[in-house]
């Protein structure tokens, strides 16, 4: 099986669509699915190729100039189990260490809600360095999120904060 991985791009929900709205146990409704097609669009996006079709892809939302979540990742479910969503993360992971983002994280269901689909996930993550930080139960409306991160790069801290991150880390 030969897998390209390639971006990031942009501009490619419409190839990472039909990904999503075959895996309904994660991402739910159509309305659910248009809500991720309309953000992933302007996001920097990793897609796995197999055979010239998206078998899979990885989208980042940088937060500030230290973290970016991994927006949402989907590889198609005949596809599982084969490398592709360790090399996705591992192609997404490299290009933010080379921006300079320290920490990557996510959001997941969370282990207080029990769900088959969602405990492969959280088990998928932890085995590539994910670790819990923090289980929110009113982000979403009714689900449990979980928040699982990873220090992706030492970084230099500056010497002091600039008035903007000062003020960020206080909201």
């Amino acid at each position: 099986m030969s897998i390209q991985i390639r971006g990031p791009l942009f501009g490619v929900a419409s190839r990472c669509e039909p990904v999503l709205a075959a895996l309904p146990d994660w991402f739910g409704n159509d309305s659910s699915v248009q809500a991720y097609v309309r953000t992933i669009d302007a996001l920097p996006t990793f897609i796995a190729e197999y055979d010239g079709q998206c078998a899979g892809f990885l989208a980042i939302k940088q937060q500030n100039p230290y973290a970016a979540e991994i927006y949402v990742t989907a590889v198609r479910c005949e596809l599982h189990r084969r490398g592709i969503g360790r090399r996705l993360l591992t192609a997404a992971e490299d290009w933010m260490r080379s921006t300079g983002i320290e920490y990557a994280y996510l959001k997941t269901l969370g282990p207080s809600r029990e769900y088959e689909p969602c405990e492969r996930t959280r088990r998928f993550y932890f085995a590539l360095g994910y670790r819990p930080l923090e289980e929110l139960k009113r982000l979403w409306a009714n689900d449990p999120c979980l928040i699982m991160v990873k220090r992706l790069a030492d970084g230099t801290a500056p010497a002091r904060m600039t008035n903007d991150e000062a003020r960020m880390s206080n909201e």
